[in-house]
């Protein structure tokens, strides 16, 4: 494992494992001082001058005691892991659009281009024998059809979601609340490095960061920020699997959620959020189709020089060599966005399309006329 990195880079993982700065904070300090080795050599007044409050200034304050940037390398490589940032061409490209994208995002494993196809299936801890039966099955639906599973590690629907996936021989991607020097819960832990081979772990927590129940709701937005859809298969009316539905609606997910008795405490929060305008999953057909995503069979041989349907040579046809943001493309195409979205995604595995950031495409080749 390369242990290179540099100052910027190690500065900005620095900033980051303290506690109060996350996302935002990270972007704020960017802002006020040009760069995160910039930032992290300042001083604490410079930093509440830009706007840190007293508890995240007292704690950049005493990691800048107590870390040495120099020794973040060889640790991260001690525990097998790797630090991505924004500018890193792993980084997953659906969480990079998002506003606020962790700056830092620790991984064991591979993050790869078909990962762009993925849906989370999350859930209760507490799973029956009816939520298991639909994770297992739905997981292994997707996986055997090149879509990534992506949940959280948890007990429950989270982790026989995991492990149907890799049972059916698919990749899949699990969003842990603590640093990844260290599995929680701690019974997961083959099925953590098992996930590692085919697909990653991954969490925003610098290493050393313990499973606090604070953490758990914050890396919901991660979960629901590397999928195209989430599924909720069974949540009771506080379940944490709620909060991640609520993170991806206002990501502009699709969200899912399986339908159950009326009297069952684990469907109350599925049917509250059938109720509030969720997609019921009846088949799991309608979960490819909704996503634009019944093609996902042959996504392996996507890489190919023309259009595959009129859609694809629409969206083709509304982008030239200057950026267009995807609610443009959206609205001047007269289609839903989670269509635009995986359409585009698999355009840019084509070639056909490049994504530059901040959710905006260009036209990656001129075609001729021969599409039809």
């Amino acid at each position: 494992m390369n242990t290179h990195m540099d100052a910027e880079t190690l500065s900005r993982i620095a900033l980051t494992s303290v506690k109060y700065v996350g996302a935002v904070r990270f972007r704020m300090l960017l802002a006020a001082f040009g760069s995160a080795q910039a930032a992290w050599a300042a001083t604490p007044a410079q930093w509440q001058a830009a706007g840190l409050p007293p508890a995240a200034t007292a704690g950049l304050a005493q990691a800048r005691q107590s870390l040495v940037l120099e020794q973040i390398p060889a640790r991260l490589a001690q525990h097998g892991v790797r630090a991505l940032t924004w500018e890193d061409a792993e980084y997953p490209r659906r969480l990079k659009e998002l506003e606020q994208a962790p700056p830092v995002l620790y991984v064991r494993g591979d993050l790869l281009p078909e990962d762009d196809w993925a849906v989370a299936i999350v859930g209760t801890r507490q799973v029956t024998a009816y939520g298991r039966q639909v994770a297992e099955e739905l997981a292994g639906f997707l996986a055997r059809r090149g879509i990534t599973v992506v949940s959280g590690l948890a007990k429950g629907v989270d982790a026989v979601a995991h492990t149907a996936a890799l049972r059916a021989g698919g990749r899949t991607l699990g969003v842990v609340a603590h640093g990844l020097d260290s599995i929680y819960p701690t019974a997961h832990h083959g099925l953590a490095q098992e996930m590692a081979r085919s697909g990653a772990v991954l969490s925003d927590y610098a290493l050393g960061t313990p499973p606090d129940s604070a953490n758990f709701p914050p890396r919901n937005r991660i979960i629901s920020g590397l999928a195209q859809a989430v599924v909720v298969i069974e949540a009771g009316e506080r379940s944490g699997a709620l909060i991640t539905a609520g993170f991806a609606a206002e990501q502009g997910r699709e969200v899912f959620a399986v339908p159950g008795p009326i009297y069952a405490p684990n469907s109350k929060g599925c049917n509250m959020l059938i109720e509030r305008g969720a997609h019921p999953l009846l088949q799991f057909e309608t979960l490819l189709k909704v996503l634009n995503l019944e093609t996902m069979d042959s996504n392996k041989d996507a890489r190919q020089a023309l259009p595959a349907d009129a859609t694809e040579a629409a969206l083709f046809g509304l982008l030239g060599a200057e950026p267009m943001h995807l609610n443009e493309i959206g609205a001047r195409a007269a289609l839903p966005i989670a269509q635009v979205s995986s359409t585009l995604t698999l355009m840019e595995l084509k070639g056909l399309v490049r994504h530059v950031g901040g959710m905006a495409y260009v036209a990656a080749r001129e075609l001729g006329a021969s599409y039809g």
